[in-house]
């Protein structure tokens, strides 16, 4: 099995992907020389736009994916909303960007003050978690969109903001620098598509499954963990030459960061793999190399350091209650090879 069976091929959404930014760039011109005119091209975590007082708007919008689907199959969705939130605050801080302000937009076939409300405990949830403000929304009702019972989709947006002189893109990542990974608190919000697939054919959501403790609905749910702060006291504190939040694409997106300084990347070092991540591989007879370019793997965010302070960064996350471990290290050769093999 693959992802591009179960219906996601990345291949081609990368190629529409360039095709749109390629149309998308053509705007930049309207804002030129003006406040709010583009300083980096389409294709980081974030877009960045110029303040014009030597600070930087950081933006970026996301969705929960198909993850909506367990939710509602599990008529549980006072998660979700964390997740939402997560997907947008951990790409911002990508750029050293500190997220602010965040905008919800529900879509749903019908009103249902209940769910309405469960999605709202996550939404606030995610919100403190990363120190922003839910400053408004919108909620479109759409039965002829959404068609399921119920159908819902949620998308979020935020804001960040960060001192030009401190913004962090890649361009500084030299040769030998260290990969620190920051464990994941599971399946996190990408892949669900192809997990999906696999292990309702095998199980029912609420079925406990021994080597997990508890059932498939209940652990594809977990909501993705929140990397804010430590990340950014990291940014603040430490040397930090580039940061990379492992959802689309899995570790095979580091590509788009360390290729920013004409770099590769060996990853060597992994932890363990989450007992999820072994069913899916196991049960959909899938290789290592899809799997490593589709999931997180049990490594939901990288942050990329001189090899001196590699043990600085690593103490730093584990106060905070984050497990972090060298991953493995920046080199000349251009690609990302996980144990010798490039998966990107």
């Amino acid at each position: 099995m693959t992802y591009a069976r179960a219906g996601v091929d990345v291949s081609q959404v990368r190629k529409s992907h360039e095709a749109l930014a390629r149309r998308l760039e053509s705007t930049f011109k309207t804002r030129k020389r003006k406040v709010g005119h583009p300083v980096f091209p389409i294709g980081h975590y974030a877009g960045l736009v110029d303040l014009n007082d030597g600070r930087v708007l950081s933006l970026h919008t996301d969705n929960v994916g198909t993850k909506v689907i367990i939710a509602r199959m599990m008529r549980k969705f006072d998660t979700i909303g964390i997740d939402c939130v997560a997907m947008c605050a951990n790409d911002l801080i990508c750029t050293g960007a500190e997220p602010i302000s965040f905008l919800d937009y529900l879509a749903m076939a019908r009103p249902d003050r209940h769910i309405v409300d469960e999605i709202a405990v996550g939404l606030v949830e995610g919100a403190k978690q990363s120190g922003m403000a839910i400053v408004g929304g919108e909620t479109a009702i759409v039965p002829d969109l959404l068609s399921s019972d119920p159908g819902i989709d949620l998308v979020g947006m935020a804001a960040g903001i960060c001192r030009s002189k401190d913004l962090i893109l890649g361009d500084e990542i030299r040769n030998g620098d260290t990969l620190i990974g920051i464990a994941s608190s599971g399946i996190h919000s990408n892949g669900l598509t192809l997990a999906r697939k696999i292990l309702l054919k095998g199980y029912k959501l609420r079925e406990k499954v021994p080597e997990l403790g508890r059932g498939i609905g209940e652990e594809l749910l977990e909501p993705t963990r929140v990397y804010v702060k430590p990340v950014l006291e990291a940014t603040r504190k430490l040397e930090v030459h580039g940061l990379a939040h492992i959802t689309g694409g899995a570790l095979a997106k580091l590509d788009r960061i360390v290729g920013l300084a004409r770099l590769g990347a060996e990853i060597d070092r992994l932890p363990s793999t989450p007992g999820i991540f072994r069913i899916i591989q196991k049960k959909g007879r899938i290789s290592d190399r899809e799997m490593y370019r589709t999931f997180n793997m049990g490594v939901g965010f990288v942050l990329i350091c001189p090899h001196r302070a590699e043990d600085a960064v690593i103490r730093l996350f584990m106060r905070h209650g984050y497990n972090a471990f060298a991953l493995g290290r920046v080199e000349k050769k251009r690609g990302i090879r996980v144990n010798g093999k490039v998966v990107n």
